[in-house]
């Protein structure tokens, strides 16, 4: 978490996503990198050309003189000005750094191109194997206090332990561990329980933690609703997985982040098998 990548149209939508990587600075030293992304042009040294860069430039500069001074633990604040496609540009950069996560409003205002409204920050998720967090709506949170980690009996599911206990154990943050119960049958009753169980062990002396369980056939409305009910700041989520009832970059997931007026992270299972994820002997 040494880099905090955050994509800006200048909207006061898109800088919610500055206000989150700001929360991180006041608790260690990080580099934000804000990022603009302009639609390629085809003749590079138009007027035109010219006349967007500036525009961009002095709008990222007003940016950085009024937020800057929000900035803590040494951490710094700088921009970069990029000409393509937004979900690209941006997964490049964050590819580019070591520890980066990428913070990043779903809806902004349309300017050069449109920016989130639509898939574009779906299409961010997809495209890199960095940590995402997205803030849909409502109001930027203060703090990180209650993170809601939902489990089911996919490995993905628990693969997004590890990274969640390093943002908890940052900002002093208490896990809700959630069990997901999808069925009625005993045996997958139990299964989720152990589940539950297990990741709750694994968190336990890292971090508080606390554990619970729902019941329904709406994995999304079930996760939302209790974050709502717990007052919880974020949602930790999976983002896709080839088949089952985990939370998906598609259906399920998409339900998440559209439905959470919380940040929501997500993390996808091809980082989560290159750095390492928790496991059990469960299965």
């Amino acid at each position: 978490m040494k880099n905090i990548i955050v994509p800006v149209d200048f909207s006061e939508e898109s800088l919610k996503g500055l206000k989150i990587a700001l929360m991180f600075s006041r608790k260690a030293s990080v580099n934000i990198q804000m990022i603009h992304v302009v639609q390629k042009l085809a003749s590079p040294r138009s007027s035109s050309a010219d006349t967007e860069q500036g525009y961009a430039e002095k709008q990222l500069d007003d940016i950085k003189a009024t937020y800057g001074n929000e900035l803590g633990k040494d951490s710094k604040l700088q921009y970069l000005i990029r000409e393509g496609r937004i979900f690209q540009e941006v997964a490049k950069e964050a590819k580019s750094l070591p520890d980066a996560v990428i913070a990043a409003s779903t809806h902004g205002a349309s300017g050069f191109q449109e920016f989130f409204i639509g898939s574009n920050a779906y299409r961010i998720i997809c495209a890199t194997d960095r940590p995402v967090i997205t803030i849909r709506g409502g109001q930027c949170p203060e703090n990180f206090s209650k993170i809601v980690l939902p489990v089911d009996t996919t490995i993905d599911s628990r693969q997004k332990v590890p990274f969640t206990i390093d943002l908890a154990q940052l900002f002093g943050s208490e896990i809700h561990v959630l069990g997901i119960q999808s069925s009625k049958s005993e045996r997958e009753v139990k299964r989720i329980r152990t589940y539950t169980g297990q990741v709750a062990g694994f968190i336990q002396g890292r971090t508080r933690v606390v554990t619970n369980e729902v019941w329904g056939d709406n994995v999304a409305d079930m996760v939302v609703n209790y974050a709502r009910s717990v007052k919880a700041d974020l949602i930790s989520i999976t983002t896709e997985r080839d088949a089952g009832i985990n939370l998906i970059i598609g259906n399920t997931a998409h339900q998440v982040l559209n439905r959470a007026d919380i940040p929501v992270l997500s993390q996808s299972p091809k980082r989560m098998k290159i750095s390492g994820g928790f496991s059990s002997s469960g299965g």
